[in-house]
């Protein structure tokens, strides 16, 4: 009884094996970015670039944004 060597798949990195064809169309098409302006890059969608997004999630930490909380109704149903 013999045990075969497992076979190894091809290149993933080969033609035939790509994820996306290069005649496909972008996922997301491109956009202004919300910090800058510029247009945005796949990498770091929907900003233009790692340092707006950093720029963004400090704002978001610091507090800079913020969403708006209504204020919970009293209920006088629930008074007894």
């Amino acid at each position: 009884m013999s045990i075969d060597k497992p076979t190894t798949p091809a290149d993933p990195s080969a033609e035939q094996f790509s994820a996306t064809p290069a005649d496909a169309a972008p996922a997301r098409p491109p956009r202004p970015c919300p910090n800058c302006g510029k247009m945005s890059v796949a990498a770091s969608y929907p900003f233009c670039s790692k340092r707006c997004r950093m720029v963004d999630l400090n704002r978001w930490l610091t507090g800079a944004y913020a969403i708006p909380v209504r204020p919970e109704e009293e209920n006088d149903e629930d008074e007894g």
